[in-house]
C-alpha cells in the first residue's frame, strides 16, 4: 500500500522530518521511518537539540566520558550534536545515494549568536562541515542580512547549505541570488557543481501567529475593518509562500540558471518549515496541504507527520488560488498592517529563540558536567 508520505514524494514533495533524538536513532525507530518512506530527510536546530539533550537522560553516558576528561561545554555540545548527525546520515546515506543526492539530507545548524557576523558565520560552515564529514549533511544558516554573503561563500567552497528563517520575498530572492552567484563562482574556478545542494527553509505559520494577533486587534476596535480583519485571520502565511514559490519557478527557469543547469546544477529547492499549527481553531494540516509543489520539501515535527500519514492531501495545490493568495496580501496592506513589518519581527524573534535555546542547553550540559566530574 503506497503511504501518503510515498504519494508526495510522487507528486514531487519531499517529506523531512523536523526532529532527531539519540533514542530514535539507537532504538531503530528512525531506520524503520526511513525504510518505511515516511521522511526523506530531517532537519535539525538549536531547539529541537535543547529538548533532545535537556529533557532526556539519553545522553549522560556520552556527557559524562566527555565531562570527566575535562572537555569545554562546547566541546560536549559539539559531540553530542555530531554524534546524532553523522548517524543520522549514514542512515539515509542509501537513499542519498539512490537518487545521487536528491533527497537524504540532514541538517544542522550553526551557532545563532553568529546570525550578525558574515564572516564568523561563513567559518563555522566550514567548521561543521569538516567536522561531520557527511556528503549528504546540509549546513544550516539564518537568512539574516548577514547570512547572505556566508550563503554565497559557502557555496562556493561546496558545501551544501539549508537556508533557514526565511519569512520575506525580498530576502528569498537574496537566497536565491546567493545560491546562483556561488555556484558561479566555483564555475568561474573550474570547480564541480553537481555535487552540491541547498534548500531555502521558508517559515509558514510563524507569520500567522505574528499577523493573526494584529488582525485580532484591528477587529476588537470594532468599525468596517472588523469583519475584513476576522476574514484575513489564518491566510496570510500561506498566501506568501503561495507567492514564494511563484518567485522560485521564475528564478530557476531563466537563461542565467540554464547556463548552470547544463553544468550539472540543482535547483535550490523551497523547504516550508514551521508547518505545525499553533492555533487549535485551525486545521491541523493547513500548512502542508496547501503547500504541495513539484520540487519542494516540507519539515514536519513528530504530530504534524502522523497526521499527514493519517489524513493528509495528495494533491497538488501549491499553484491553486494564486489570484486570491494575491489579493489577500492586498487587503492585509489596504487595512494599514505591514507584512514586511511582520517578516522582519519574526526574523529577529527567530534568531533571538535560537539563541535561548542553545543557551539553555550550554546551561544543562554544565549542570550535567558538574555531576559527572
Amino acid at each position: 500500500m503506497t503511504t501518503t508520505p510515498q504519494k508526495l514524494y510522487a507528486l514531487g514533495q519531499s517529506l523531512w522530518y523536523d526532529n532527531i533524538e539519540r533514542r530514535l536513532l539507537e532504538n531503530g525507530e528512525l531506520a524503520a521511518m526511513i525504510a518505511r518512506g515516511d521522511i526523506y530527510g530531517v532537519t535539525s536546530n538549536p531547539s529541537i537539540f535543547n529538548n533532545a539533550i535537556g529533557k532526556s537522560r539519553d545522553y549522560d553516558g556520552q556527557l559524562a566520558e566527555l565531562a570527566r576528561a575535562g572537555h569545554t561545554t562546547a566541546e560536549i555540545y559539539d559531540a553530542l550534536t555530531v554524534a546524532d548527525i553523522q548517524a543520522a546520515c549514514d542512515l539515509f546515506r542509501s537513499l542519498y545515494d539512490s537518487t545521487r543526492g536528491g533527497d537524504g539530507y540532514v541538517s544542522i545548524e550553526v551557532h545563532p549568536d553568529l546570525a550578525a557576523d558574515t564572516q564568523a558565520t561563513a567559518a563555522e560552515a566550514q567548521r561543521l562541515w569538516a567536522l561531520v564529514d557527511r556528503p549528504n549533511l546540509m549546513v544550516k544558516i539564518p537568512a539574516t542580512q548577514a547570512g547572505i554573503a556566508a550563503i554565497q561563500s559557502s557555496i562556493a567552497h561546496g558545501i551544501n547549505i539549508n537556508i533557514t528563517l526565511i519569512f520575506s520575498r525580498q530576502r528569498y530572492a537574496q537566497v536565491i541570488e546567493a545560491y546562483i552567484a556561488g555556484l558561479e563562482e566555483r564555475i568561474a574556478n573550474n570547480l564541480p557543481i553537481a555535487q552540491i545542494a541547498s534548500v531555502a527553509s521558508f517559515f509558514v505559520s510563524r507569520i500567522d501567529s505574528k499577523v493573526d494577533a494584529w488582525l485580532d486587534a484591528l477587529a476588537e476596535q470594532g468599525g468596517e475593518n472588523a469583519a475584513r480583519a476576522q476574514a484575513l485571520k489564518g491566510k496570510v502565511a500561506v498566501a506568501n509562500a503561495k507567492l514564494a514559490y511563484q518567485l522560485f519557478k521564475e528564478s530557476f527557469a531563466t537563461p542565467r540558471f540554464a547556463a548552470i543547469a547544463q553544468k550539472g546544477g540543482r535547483v535550490q529547492r523551497p523547504l516550508w518549515a514551521s508547518t505545525s499549527t499553533k492555533n487549535p481553531a485551525y486545521p491541523d494540516l493547513l500548512y502542508v496541504d496547501t503547500l504541495v509543489g513539484k520540487d519542494t520539501v516540507n519539515t514536519v515535527p513528530p504530530a504534524t507527520l502522523e497526521a499527514v500519514k493519517d489524513h493528509g492531501a495528495t494533491q497538488l495545490s501549491i499553484e491553486a488560488e494564486l489570484a486570491e493568495a494575491q489579493a489577500q496580501l492586498d487587503e492585509l496592506a489596504a487595512l494599514g498592517l505591514s507584512l514586511d513589518k511582520a517578516t522582519d519581527e519574526v526574523e529577529h524573534e527567530g534568531v533571538a529563540a535560537f539563541s535561548k535555546a542553545i543557551a539553555d542547553l550550554f546551561t544543562t550540559i554544565e549542570q550535567r558536567a558538574v555531576e559527572f566530574r
